[in-house]
């Protein structure tokens, strides 16, 4: 790419030793990036990176799929029969308190962050 066509066309440099390079290094690899201008762009600008790993988030998802699926289910049968049975109620009220338990664990660990 030609110079008049970057978009970012003032250079920064500045030195670093081989220990702060080190660290620089594995806080990308933390991170999963690669791309050293980016991250160090990034810090610049920002002051931090956050990237967030939150299995619980991965579990809240997939429960909330299988609790919509029950309700679809139950939904179905509702229209079939025109019952509603206990058990299926129970099934709902103990899938949406396993979310809400995940919803809690999220926020408590957001909170962590500030």
């Amino acid at each position: 790419m030609s110079a008049a066509k970057r978009k970012r066309e003032v250079q920064v440099n500045f030195r670093v030793s081989p220990e702060e390079l080190a660290l620089i290094e594995q806080k990308m690899s933390q991170l999963g990036t690669v791309n050293r201008e980016a991250y160090l762009r990034k810090m610049a600008l920002d002051g931090y990176v956050v990237k967030l790993d939150l299995p619980e988030l991965k579990e809240l998802v997939s429960l909330m799929r299988y609790s919509s699926n029950n309700l679809n289910q139950l939904t179905r049968k509702v229209h079939e029969t025109g019952r509603v049975y206990d058990a299926d109620l129970e099934d709902i009220s103990q899938r949406q308190e396993q979310l809400w338990d995940g919803v809690q664990k999220i926020l408590a660990q957001l909170s962590k962050l500030s």
